[in-house]
């Protein structure tokens, strides 16, 4: 993933643009929507005196060959209305955490968020995968307030700690690499790895719990 920049202005249009067509914007709109009331919401909690939750966020719009490749493996249609309608991550934002609470209070918050609809959601570290893969997922359908209507767009999100997306972006380079010689030892090697790095985020959200406790007894 790429860090997402918005840029309105275009010589020649990318493969996404092409493919997408004036949808893009669309895709573009639910990112930036989504990204403002998660950058909202953390200033206020900065004014509080509070720690900020997140670490940091990462968009991307998925690529045309990407999204063309999902459509065929799941037997549809290569069409716009399809990559928007049927594939629920044509808009995709991960937020990187740097405790285990602060992707809990994350949920709860986008959640909470009235006009945003929950339409799907997935606790991957409670009950991370057989692999070791550990995130949390949610797809949100999100209103863009246009001219003369409403357009309700797709997005998903990966909130997960600064180990875990070390993790997955070790196991995503594993995936695609096709000349590598001991798979089985690295997969178990990734799976050793990804529970060790689970306890490590539960003992460093177990450290800070004590820090604010002995800070309220000051």
């Amino acid at each position: 993933m790429q860090q997402y920049k918005y840029n309105i202005q275009c010589d020649t249009l990318t493969p996404e643009q092409e493919f997408y067509q004036e949808s893009y914007v669309f895709l573009e709109g639910a990112i930036i929507e989504v990204l403002s009331r998660l950058e909202i919401i953390r200033k206020y909690k900065l004014t509080k005196g509070l720690n900020d939750p997140i670490e940091h966020c990462k968009a991307r719009i998925k690529s045309a060959e990407s999204m063309k490749e999902k459509l065929k493996r799941k037997e549809l249609s290569v069409t716009v209305s399809n990559a928007l309608t049927q594939i629920f991550d044509a808009a995709g934002i991960r937020i990187i955490c740097t405790f285990l609470d602060d992707i809990y209070w994350i949920v709860d918050m986008l959640k909470n968020q009235e006009d945003f609809e929950v339409i799907e959601e997935k606790d991957y570290i409670r009950n991370p995968k057989p692999n070791g893969y550990r995130s949390y997922h949610l797809i949100l359908k999100v209103p863009l307030h246009l001219e003369d209507h409403i357009q309700n767009v797709y997005c998903e999100l990966q909130i997960r700690t600064i180990a875990m997306d070390c993790w997955a972006s070790l196991e995503h380079q594993m995936k695609y690499k096709k000349d590598i010689t001991c798979p089985d030892m690295i997969t178990a090697e990734l799976k050793r790895c990804a529970d060790e790095m689970a306890s490590t985020d539960l003992n460093f959200q177990t450290i800070l719990d004590m820090i604010k406790v002995n800070a309220m007894k000051l």
